[in-house]
């Protein structure tokens, strides 16, 4: 037996636009994403001569083959063809669920990444990401990670150079957002602000971390804040102290801030983890 070890990292959506409804039922996006330092981390055993598990501590995550890392596991022996006698997965989960922030996602990025490893790297990440996409729309970029721009329904990359880095902080409210009622909503509004991707990238390549902070844009953000007003009072407490920028992520809830630094980012978590206790500091990877 062999245990593989990989990190699953969030990320967060830096821009993030709605653009027409497919014929498959899916919505054309445009999103320039971030990985973040906010990790779960993933174990196989993989060669354990017993029927496949997965476990989980934390409560409510699926332990079965519902779950996108065995799904992952399953769609690279398959497509491979390969028979790993038995596999394990142990997740410690940190990156909270239902929250944009991409975690069910990096898990299976990350099983995807190990396993490839483990096999004598058979595919290159680019191949990898495009296995991720038959499972999950935002596994391809987090099996890439780094800064990229993803299109279509996220599975059409393109590596943008790094982001400088940024320190983050990120509050997941007690609430969590249906993807599907987002997106319905979505198509009987007029979207009064849509990203400048453009400037984003120049932002990005310039390493103007103002510019980056300027250009945030997620069309999901006035819809889910109009049912939601304590984003307001989140992003009120963000803005008082200091952050540069500040949105919601993915579909939500999560709703993060550019910080100038740690020393801020520190002042708006004690000021939030009263009300708040799933509040995290956070960088990019």
């Amino acid at each position: 037996m062999t245990t593989l070890y990989e990190g699953a990292f969030a990320k967060v959506n830096l821009t993030l636009d709605v653009l027409d409804k497919r014929e498959d039922g899916y919505h054309e996006i445009k999103s320039i994403m971030q990985t973040i330092s906010i990790r779960d981390d993933i174990e196989i055993d993989v060669g354990t001569g017993k029927p496949w598990s997965l476990e989980c501590e934390k409560e409510g995550i699926p332990c079965d083959e519902r779950n996108l890392a065995w799904k992952a596991a399953k769609v690279f022996v398959d497509t491979l063809k390969l028979d790993p006698n038995g596999i394990t997965i142990r997740i410690t989960k940190r990156i909270p669920s239902e929250a944009g922030l991409g975690g069910g996602s990096a898990d299976a990025a990350a099983v995807l990444r190990a396993l490839n490893r483990h096999y004598g790297h058979p595919l290159s990440i680019m191949a990898l990401a495009e296995l991720g996409g038959q499972i999950g729309s935002d596994i391809p970029f987090c099996v890439l990670c780094g800064t990229a721009m993803a299109e279509g329904r996220g599975e059409m990359l393109r590596k943008l150079p790094d982001a400088p880095e940024m320190f983050f902080v990120i509050v997941k409210p007690d609430f969590s957002n249906s993807t599907a009622e987002l997106y319905r909503k979505i198509d009987e509004k007029e979207i009064a602000k849509r990203p400048d991707h453009r400037a984003m990238e120049s932002a990005i390549l310039a390493g103007d971390i103002g510019g980056i902070a300027q250009n945030l844009c997620n069309v999901f953000d006035p819809i889910v804040t109009e049912d939601h007003l304590e984003l307001n009072y989140i992003k009120s407490i963000f803005n008082s102290y200091g952050a540069v920028g500040f949105q919601m992520t993915g579909s939500g809830s999560a709703v993060f801030a550019i910080v100038p630094s740690f020393e801020y980012a520190a002042v708006i978590c004690n000021m939030l983890k009263e009300n708040y206790p799933q509040v995290f500091i956070a960088k990019t990877v």
